[in-house]
């Protein structure tokens, strides 16, 4: 395929997409299905079916659209109009959609999203900009709103080293937590000695309560393949390996559907686009490991090696796949180099904050209104965040803490909910950004407990290979364990602390350097209910259950 071949495509796509009196997009993704969007979906056939409407109506299956807690969620996009977005909808409610939209009927006003909610207009869509608006297994939607343009751009207009510039420029960074400057990432691959090198997208997705990846993957995978080429051509590689978590079967069969549907049409493989540059990409599977998301564990997993990490140096990029110079990036990273390259850096760099710009996508969850997918301007408040586009704690309860970055993050309390969210921001007080875990707790969470739970996560997940994260985890936890049942000593938390130090201090890898995180800033944060159920032997939030023995236990 060449160059001119892929904008006849887009404008044919477009223009057969134009025909459509409304087109019908209802969202499957795991929330929306487990909600009945099959059911909803079923309806809508059957109706389309009967009414003789398929000439002018279209139903497609998207990926997620975002709002989770609203589902099943269907969007009807018409020529000229803006997009209604309708949510809880049923089998009856998406008639009434339909006979709105295709027949004139009365409006279904009661299960539409209003235009004006947060959620809808406070984000700012770069990586999630397509999805639960594109069949994610035709390439042709994605091709018909611009996809592989930035590909096309890159091969035909700019050289490798202009690329890694125009990354370099637009201020992205890591969006898998280590918030590390992609562009110049980008360049040491490119600059690093060596006949073959190789680009890894990192799906192995573990953090409790994130899915941001997954639905990535799941709802526009073009994006990711299409980032993994531009990012082949600009440091000098020609395979790529997206490694995808073992419990994500959806994103890794279209991860696969669409690696075929690019090789078809030129767009991967050899000469793409009629071009030099040759580009392969290949799908590893996890097994189900939390440590593989570490980039040496990785490494060794894709090489079909234990998945444990090694000391750095050297890094990925000068020895990383069999010795070879390797590039890693995140998926949500790779999801916005499409758009920088055929927008430019100065569209990226626009938004954002000066030392983090851009957006950043998090799974809020946990105690909220509206739970689900976001994707906002680095820079926007926690306040926002929870209160604008969540809508607030439900039942009207105080908000208590958000806990950010996954395991590894940190708990940050109602004082600083007006913190603007960016790396360094975050770290003063003590958590992470983390690949965009958000969990909003309200009062009746008692912290010590979250830091129990995470801390049990991170014991379970160590991959045991150095000492102080494969003991010092079981140790924290069962110090934090005696807390939560009233059976710690006064002594207890100079012991804990000691501990976080210890394993943050001398762990081999980021698993156990950050594992202390939680503990340590609800420590910071919360100390008053550690020493309530030691001191008191009260738990203030009501949740542990403190039989306290004689003199405690040890």
């Amino acid at each position: 395929m060449r160059v001119a071949d892929l904008k006849t495509m887009a404008e044919q796509e477009s223009a057969a997409l134009a025909v459509f009196r409304a087109r019908l997009l209802v969202c499957y993704s795991a929330p929306c299905l487990a909600a009945g969007a099959d059911a909803v979906r079923e309806a809508l056939e059957k109706e389309v079916a009967g009414r003789g409407l398929a000439a002018d109506v279209q139903l497609v299956s998207t990926g997620c659209l975002g709002p989770c807690s609203r589902g099943p969620m269907v969007t009807v996009s018409q020529p000229g109009q803006a997009d209604a977005v309708y949510e809880k909808v049923t089998p009856e409610t998406a008639v009434a959609i339909l006979d709105h939209h295709a027949s004139q009927g009365p409006p279904a006003d009661g299960f539409r999203m209003s235009p004006e909610n947060p959620f809808l207009t406070r984000q700012m869509r770069v990586a999630l900009a397509n999805c639960g608006l594109i069949d994610p297994e035709r390439i042709e939607d994605y091709i018909a709103r611009g996809g592989y343009g930035g590909l096309a751009h890159a091969l035909h207009e700019l050289d490798p080293s202009e690329v890694c510039f125009e990354i370099k420029h637009s201020g992205l960074r890591g969006r898998g937590g280590g918030g590390y400057p992609t562009g110049l990432k980008w360049n040491l691959v490119r600059k690093a000695p060596g006949a073959k090198k190789y680009v890894v997208a990192n799906g192995d997705e573990g953090d409790p309560g994130a899915y941001m990846d997954r639905t990535l993957m799941e709802s526009d995978p073009h994006r990711v393949l299409e980032g993994m080429a531009i990012a082949g051509y600009a440091v000098g590689a020609e395979q790529g390996f997206i490694y995808v978590r073992g419990e994500y079967p959806v994103a890794a069969q279209r991860l696969d559907k669409a690696i075929k549907a690019a090789e078809r049409l030129g767009l991967l493989g050899s000469r793409v686009l009629e071009s030099n540059f040759n580009f392969r990409i290949d799908i590893r599977i996890g097994a189900g490991a939390f440590v593989c998301g570490e980039e040496t564990a990785l490494m060794a997993s894709i090489m079909g090696l234990r998945g444990q990490p090694v000391p750095r140096p050297p890094y990925p990029a000068q020895k990383g796949l069999w010795g070879c110079p390797t590039l890693i990036n995140n998926v949500e990273t790779f999801g916005n180099v499409p758009d920088i390259v055929s927008k430019g850096s100065d569209w990226y760099a626009a938004s954002g904050t000066p030392k983090c710009r851009g957006t950043k996508v998090f799974a809020l969850c946990g105690q909220v209104e509206n739970t689900g997918l976001v994707e906002v301007p680095m820079g926007m408040t926690l306040r926002e965040i929870v209160y604008d586009l969540g809508g607030g704690i439900p039942g009207g309860r105080a908000f208590k803490a958000v806990q950010t970055g996954g395991p590894s993050g940190g708990c940050i309390p109602a004082s600083h909910l007006d913190t603007p969210v960016d790396y360094e921001g975050l770290q003063q007080l003590g958590s992470i950004m983390g690949s965009g875990g958000f969990i909003v707790m309200d009062d009746r969470s008692c912290m010590v407990d979250v830091a129990r739970f995470f801390m049990e996560f991170c014991l379970d997940e160590s991959c045991g290979k150095c000492v102080p994260c494969r003991a010092g985890t079981v140790q924290m936890h069962r110090i934090l364990t005696r807390i939560t049942q009233g059976k710690a000593g006064p002594d207890d938390l100079e012991k804990l602390e000691a501990l976080c130090e210890m394993v943050r201090d001398s762990s081999l890898c980021g698993l156990g350097q950050a594992a202390p995180n939680p503990v340590l800033s609800t420590l910071r944060w919360f100390r008053d209910e550690y020493e309530a159920h030691i001191h008191e032997k009260r738990c203030p939030a009501g949740v542990c259950r403190l039989t306290p023995s004689e003199g405690g236990e040890r």
